[in-house]
């Protein structure tokens, strides 16, 4: 309830407009003003609009948490019965059905139209009314035009969304920013720390999809001990105390720490938040957002339940290129910056954010639909552009170099009948001995310190051959190129890591299976020239030009190019044995993949605008390798010097024929050989390898 006290003076000022929209909603369900091809469509939504109405009121009056957990249930699958399974291929969300029906350009206004309802479903169980009425403003708007579809023309309908999108940006972009970095709007806070979490009614106040996995997550961590379930706390918190330490950075100047998280998770989550506000420190848990101008394409930023249905948020991940343009793009940094700027104080406050994620979905292989919304290339290259903006800007309220973070991930129970063996296993591995690693791999980083590049083979029908070039070191004796990385920011521990350099580094990658942000790549090749993209593909559909966009516009970007930003290799054999030992290594995260092997990020550096900040090795050297030719653009031109993306590939120990280090005087220094680390000194990591023997 602290929440709708935080949003009433909001709420108040738009209950007149809003009881005018729902009056036209119920007026809407006996007339037939439109014609008859899109009657259907309004008076669905307007149904469900009206649905989503009905659960604000009983949010608010305390209605919604005395249903059952079958009501809740029932109640739950109404929302989103419209986009799940076969449902979907029959539903105006679904845009190759919506242009089926309508036709290409009213198609696409009717498919936006049905996911922006879909996207109010949040508003109502946190009573939230100032987006829920402007959205069902511009429903009515749209409504009014095919009422009069005669004097009106598709231009007209799709500037009232333009204009929408335009007038409204300062609001959204308002309520997105407080969501993110203001503690005292508290809707998921309360959820998490004052249920009871033994009543599974709770996992349903977010209004989001629950699934068997937030059902009997939310069991199985009951069923832990206390002890358990502080242990993995711990290790969540303390991973991003410890991010502090390793970037330099001073966590006592802040005061505000930004959650992301799974729901189930909470009774682990509530431990979490105790440990943080013992330091001293407030929470933010905010929701991944759902309205399309706040919308990350492809993207995951928030906390979040099982998709309903990952290909709906896939055909729907561009939809704001119905409105894109140059004016928009100026109208939403414009927004941006007035909103950091109302909460100045909280966003200078702001630690960083502490992330959970999960892993064991089921595997899903997107479909490419033309009817899709799709951003044009002069579009891809504002938003480019747009994105580059908005990051600079924001560096004037939340420096990079000032802040950290940790992520920790844990398996579903979808993963499989070894759920609770893999969970076990996961745990082990995140708790792993951060010492010992911190030895093994200084060894690692003493050879490549020697090395002016590093050469990667690929073997058992992969084709990976990339020379790596390396910082030249000016004094080795005080100086290092590569990160020590135990679990901190990234948990679990394992891997060492630098900046390469661009000039000289050339070759192919290649990875013959590998998930990235949710998505399938087979056969995923990239080329380099001079450390970047050249070239790429992938084997996920018959045609060629297919997976070259696919590739284009989910790992590049919409970019023409990217640079390599990171180099690293990988030493957590024990996540890699457990991989293999459930036969589920394609389901294993990026956090817990990339310390399975060799791995290379196209995109910014892992120290992208903190460069000039200093950072050290457990051995006291300085890690100089902190830029590349691209980052070091900032003196001379800040819009080149960054790209705001990077995405890790990771090739598993068993598709590595070498890895060699090649130093001044021609001699050849072997980490990795045949999938096995030969270097002196590492050979302890060898032993968990041997399992799969």
């Amino acid at each position: 309830m602290r929440t709708i006290q935080r949003l009433q003076e909001e709420n108040e000022a738009v209950l007149e407009r809003l009881s005018l929209s729902i009056e036209r909603l119920q007026v809407m369900q006996t007339e037939d003003t439109v014609s008859e091809k899109y009657r259907d469509f309004f008076k669905k939504n307007a149904a469900f609009l009206l649905k989503l109405y009905d659960i604000a009121l009983a949010v608010k009056s305390g209605d919604q948490a005395k249903l059952t957990l079958e009501q809740l249930k029932q109640q739950n699958a109404e929302l989103y019965e419209d986009i799940l399974n076969d449902n979907y291929n029959q539903s105006y969300a679904n845009p190759a059905y919506a242009v089926s029906v309508f036709g290409e350009e009213y198609g696409e206004i009717i498919t936006f139209l049905a996911t922006e309802v879909r996207s109010l479903i949040p508003c109502a169980f946190e009573y939230k009314l100032l987006p829920f009425t402007m959205s069902v403003e511009l429903f009515i708007e749209v409504y009014n035009y095919f009422e009069e579809e005669d004097e009106y023309t598709y231009k007209d309908v799709k500037r009232a969304i333009y204009y929408f999108a335009s007038d409204y940006a300062e609001e959204f972009m308002d309520m997105r920013v407080r969501e993110m970095y203001d503690p005292t709007y508290t809707f998921a806070y309360d959820i998490i720390m004052d249920s009871d979490l033994s009543d599974l009614r709770y996992l349903y106040q977010y209004g989001e999809y629950i699934t068997e996995n937030e059902l009997k997550i939310a069991e199985f961590l009951n069923e832990l001990s206390e002890e358990e379930v502080k242990a993995m706390a711990n290790t969540y918190t303390e991973g991003y105390v410890r991010g502090f330490v390793v970037m330099g950075a001073d966590l006592s100047k802040k005061s505000i720490v930004g959650i992301r998280t799974c729901i189930g998770f909470e009774r682990m989550n509530r431990y979490a938040f105790q440990n943080f506000e013992n330091l001293g420190k407030k929470v933010t848990v905010y929701r991944v957002a759902t309205d399309v101008i706040n919308r990350k394409g492809g993207r995951k930023v928030g906390y979040y339940a099982t998709s309903p249905n990952p290909q709906y948020e896939y055909d729907h991940r561009f939809d704001k290129a119905l409105f894109f343009d140059k004016n928009y793009a100026e109208r939403h940094l414009v927004a941006t910056k007035a909103a950091m700027e109302k909460y100045r104080v909280e966003c200078t406050s702001y630690a960083g954010p502490a992330v959970l994620e999960t892993f064991g979905e089921p595997d899903f292989e997107p479909i490419n639909k033309p009817e899709a919304i799709h951003l044009d290339n002069k579009q891809q290259e504002l938003n480019t552009q747009s994105q580059g903006q908005i990051s600079q800007m924001m560096q004037e309220f939340i420096k990079s170099e000032e802040i950290s973070f940790t992520i920790i991930a844990y398996p579903l129970p979808s993963i499989g009948a070894k759920f609770h063996d893999i969970f076990a296993e996961t745990v082990k591995v995140n708790n792993l001995d951060n010492d010992e690693y911190k030895a093994i791999q200084q060894h690692i980083i003493d050879a490549l310190d020697q090395g002016v590049y590093c050469h990667i083979l690929g073997a058992n029908g992969n084709t990976t051959d990339l020379k790596v070039m390396l910082y030249e070191l000016k004094n080795p004796g005080k100086e290092t190129i590569f990160e020590n990385c135990t679990a901190d920011v990234n948990i679990p521990v394992g891997e060492v890591f630098t900046s390469p350099k661009l000039t000289g580094t050339c070759g192919v990658l290649n990875v013959s299976k590998v998930f990235l942000n949710g998505l399938e790549y087979k056969n995923l090749k990239i080329s380099f020239e001079d450390g970047m993209i050249a070239d790429y593909g992938c084997s996920n559909f018959t045609d060629s030009e297919q997976n070259a966009n696919y590739v284009k516009e989910n790992i590049l970007m919409n970019r023409d190019t990217l640079p390599l930003g990171e180099f690293a290799i990988g030493t957590n054999t024990t996540a890699y044995v457990m991989g293999r030992k459930f036969d589920i290594q394609r389901k294993l995260p990026i956090l817990i993949a990339e310390k399975t092997g060799p791995h290379f990020a196209v995109g910014d550096t892992c120290y992208s605008r903190s460069e000039d900040h200093k950072v050290y090795n457990p051995d006291g050297k300085e890690i100089v390798a902190r830029e590349n030719e691209v980052s070091a653009l900032r003196h001379t031109d800040m819009a080149k010097a960054y790209v705001n993306c990077h995405t890790d590939i990771t090739i598993p120990y068993d598709e590595i024929k070498e890895i060699s280090v090649h130093t001044k005087d021609n001699q050849k220094i072997m980490i990795i050989e045949d999938g096995c680390f030969v270097l002196p000194g590492t050979e302890r990591l060898n032993d968990a390898l041997k399992e799969l023997q």
